[in-house]
């Protein structure tokens, strides 16, 4: 059992980690990609794939959510608020945004039930019942500071919220910490359902397996190229090595003393080179990509601070068959990194209602529209 859910074993995640290749490559004209202009600025993507501006001077724009109605919800973290982006004449850019709730304390993860719409702030997560919209206290009290981002989604009547580590490495004493918990909607019958986690800012269920995955950003402070960031299958009870080991029987230095407790460490899904700083990710599950993108998982790079080079600022696709990684992570969209600088950093992305993929991006307020254009 313990050997059927690590994943990918040390070798296989090194390699991957070494295939997903290095920005500073870059990608070659003839290669099958294509430099777009957008916003003032370029980016590369596929060929046959289109890029526009979906909505801009959304300051720290992150997690993005489809509505009820098929509109499009976004948070602002920096802002204290929750907008709606409205494509009114069907064009697809946003041609009016309203906010839905503002004063918030770093809202960040976007879900929704039904039509009630509940908010991950960093203290608490509320929602939004309508008709009248008024906020109420689902759950309180969540720890502050640290890593701030609150993470929340469903999985038929059950709720779940991410809660990151409160430093690079030590021993939490609050068990929220580092760990996914699971509730009922209305906040009661709280359970740690996967621990081990960093920071597992990003959470998705797999359409078709109902599996909750996670991106997981790893420590600090091992040099350039270790420990590799990662996606997790989320096992229910599993460990997955925080703050002991960085990959199954692989432990932190400042933990060797309890190096067999990593035996018991659950490996990655998929993994991505250090740094790299996976934040949203999706499943594709619109049929506007072509047949070979379908089912296919889109994952958002932040990028690096830890890193002589840095490196990410980018949207990669893992291909997959049969509800598991089928190949190593590969570049789909490039170009908000030029040389050690960056003009963007992607947060989330989300499919949209027409099926087009949507990218936000806090560093540039903007949020990316991509769709195929054959």
């Amino acid at each position: 059992m313990r050997s059927s859910r690590r994943l990918l074993s040390l070798a296989a995640a090194l390699l991957l980690a070494c295939n997903a290749g290095d920005e500073r490559a870059g990608i070659a004209p003839d290669s099958g990609y294509a430099m777009q202009r957008v916003g003032g600025n370029a980016l590369v993507l596929p060929r046959g794939f289109r890029v526009t501006l979906f909505a801009e001077g959304l300051d720290g724009v992150r997690f993005l959510s489809v509505g009820p109605e098929g509109k499009i919800y976004a948070s602002q973290s920096r802002a204290g608020r929750v907008v709606r982006l409205e494509d009114g004449d069907g064009d697809g850019r946003a041609d009016t945004t309203v906010t839905v709730i503002d004063g918030l304390q770093n809202p960040h993860g976007l879900a929704f039930r039904a039509d009630t719409l509940y908010v991950a702030e960093e203290h608490r997560v509320i929602r939004l019942v309508p008709p009248d919209g008024k906020p109420r206290v689902v759950v309180a009290g969540l720890p502050e500071g640290g890593h701030w981002t609150r993470t929340v989604i469903f999985r038929g009547d059950a709720m779940f919220v991410s809660i990151g580590s409160s430093c690079n490495l030590c021993d939490e004493r609050d068990p929220r910490r580092a760990a996914v918990t699971r509730f009922r909607p209305d906040g009661t019958g709280e359970t740690r359902f996967a621990t081990g986690l960093r920071n597992a800012v990003g959470l998705t269920v797999h359409p078709e397996t109902g599996e909750i995955w996670a991106t997981n950003n790893d420590r600090d402070r091992l040099g350039d190229d270790r420990p590799p960031d990662r996606v997790n299958v989320l096992w229910e009870g599993g460990w997955y090595g925080w703050p002991v080991c960085y990959l199954p029987d692989t432990p932190n230095p400042e933990y060797g003393a309890q190096a067999a407790r990593c035996a018991d460490a659950i490996g990655p899904a998929v993994v991505l080179p250090a740094h790299t700083a996976p934040l949203g990710l999706a499943f594709y599950t619109g049929t506007q990509f072509p047949d070979a993108y379908r089912g296919d998982l889109f994952v958002a790079l932040h990028g690096s601070w830890d890193r002589s080079f840095p490196i990410g600022y980018k949207v990669v696709r893992v291909p997959m068959d049969g509800g598991r990684a089928a190949g190593a992570p590969e570049d789909f969209i490039v170009g908000w990194q030029i040389g050690r600088r960056s003009w963007g950093r992607p947060v989330d992305v989300l499919v949209a209602p027409d099926g087009a993929l949507l990218i936000s991006d806090d560093s540039g307020g903007k949020v990316y529209r991509v769709w195929w254009g054959g």
